[in-house]
């Protein structure tokens, strides 16, 4: 019953996690224009992703998308690419989650198989929390560089040179989610080990006697272990009986006379 509160609780909040990380890339505000020393303005920017949006005083919004691939920094495609990457694995661990539910008989699946299935879906939730967590980290530290820099340029007098952009929402909701399905797969891959058969975690191994039983004899008769040699057989391959006479004595001593 553990094992499976495990794996379904895993299922939700990887479920979670991953669904966090589509909404955190589409979102236009993982930077924001820092109204620090102007709180009050007529133009508020902020970017995203995939595009860079004004919003007005008088409340019209406009946005307009990167046109270009190859002008934009090459850290910004960076986390881009990890993003992607990390929904395109979040998608495929759901996929096989699904079939792996221990809730959820399909066909003769066997036990073992749906293990390995929560192992699998596991390691790609792991992974695809950890592309997102670096993702959103490294647009911040992009975000914190261009900050300090922003502001030594205002502190010698080029005021004008550029905005400076802070953190926006997406990137603690990015934050949020790749923890959300870094530990929903750690739940899995705990739930894979209670998954797993007990007759196939340990193989024992059955040893039969090779010796014969040992065989008693009811009476005043004498008990065999079995393993006595028949006397009929102690005689060697060229054993000859030698001739005796009337009184039943050789007449001559055999190299087989024992003492």
């Amino acid at each position: 019953m553990s094992t499976t509160i495990c794996q379904v609780m895993g299922f939700l909040v990887s479920s979670l996690g991953v669904g966090g990380s589509i909404m955190a890339t589409a979102m236009d505000t993982w930077s924001t224009q820092d109204l620090y020393d102007n709180p009050v303005t007529a133009v508020f920017q902020y970017q995203g992703l995939w595009r860079s949006c004004v919003r007005q005083s008088s409340g019209f919004t406009e946005c307009r998308p990167y046109f270009t691939i190859l002008g934009l920094p090459a850290m910004f495609q960076a986390v881009r690419a990890l993003m992607i990457v990390g929904i395109v694995l979040g998608l495929l661990g759901l996929f096989v989650c699904i079939f792996a539910l221990k809730c959820i008989r399909i066909g003769s699946m066997e036990d073992t198989a749906k293990a390995n299935m929560t192992l699998t879906s596991g390691i790609m939730f792991i992974i695809a929390g950890l592309c997102a967590i670096t993702g959103v980290s490294v647009f911040a530290n992009m975000l914190v560089t261009n900050f300090w820099m922003s502001t030594t340029n205002m502190y010698q007098g080029m005021q004008n040179v550029q905005n400076r952009y802070t953190f926006g929402s997406a990137l603690f909701v990015g934050w949020v989610a790749g923890g959300l399905a870094l530990v929903g797969g750690i739940m899995m891959c705990l739930a894979c080990k209670g998954l797993i058969p007990e007759e196939s975690r340990y193989k024992a191994v059955s040893y039969n006697a090779s010796g014969r039983n040992i065989s008693y004899r009811t009476g005043p008769y004498k008990t065999g272990s079995g393993y006595e040699a028949d006397p009929k057989t102690r005689k060697g391959v060229g054993y000859e009986e030698a001739p005796r006479s009337e009184d039943g004595r050789r007449p001559y001593p055999s190299k087989y006379d024992y003492v």
